[in-house]
């Protein structure tokens, strides 16, 4: 029988289903469809996409002093995120074969794609492309962060964590110490991954 904690996961995956359905029919009426992983549009919605792109000189010039003033704030993020792309890259490609953890599609969370877009002008594009890989990054990192700590140490904290991850609310309950021994004497008894054959 399933518990009242599996019951909310499995409405929640059912809710995700729903919103996954309406994504589709809004592709419908905005008259695109993916073609291995691109959207194709319609003629016709092409054109009055570009018809609708504001020009980049115009788009420069309206723009607030402040925004202008921050901008390399923004852009120089880029540092530190790649970085935390390579790291975690490292980290992805070596220990999970190790720990035996499914590893995370990337493409799955990293979309670049907006710069299809007709209605954007190249700075837009720049700024959608930017954005695509760093809030897919960020996604990719939380979901190898979380199958990590789902095998080293799924336990739930005493007071409410904000959006927890999709793993989390497996976890064991916090301060269940016959469920923490266990998972370890579960872990105990798995093969390693140097004792598996090729």
């Amino acid at each position: 029988m399933p518990t009242r904690i599996e019951d909310l996961v499995h409405r929640i995956r059912d809710l995700e289903e729903a919103l996954e359905a309406e994504l589709r029919e809004k592709r419908r009426e905005l008259r695109y469809r993916l073609e291995r992983r691109r959207a194709v549009f319609e003629k016709d919605v092409v054109a009055r996409h570009k018809a609708a792109r504001i020009g980049l000189l115009d788009y420069l010039a309206s723009a607030r002093l402040a925004v202008v003033l921050t901008a390399p704030f923004i852009y120089a993020l880029i540092l530190p995120l790649v970085l935390l792309d390579l790291f975690v890259t490292l980290f992805h490609a070596v220990c999970f074969p190790v720990y035996g953890i499914e590893k995370v599609p990337r493409r799955d969370y990293v979309v670049i794609d907006r710069h299809q877009l007709a209605y954007l002008n190249g700075l837009q594009k720049l700024n959608c492309m930017y954005c695509g890989y760093a809030n897919g990054l960020i996604g990719w990192v939380r979901e190898i962060a979380a199958r990590t700590e789902a095998h080293w140490c799924p336990i739930k904290h005493s007071r409410r964590v904000a959006q927890p991850h999709s793993t989390y609310p497996a976890f064991m309950d916090f301060g269940d110490e016959a469920a923490f021994r266990k998972r370890l004497d579960d872990m105990s008894d798995r093969p390693r991954a140097s004792d598996r054959e090729d």
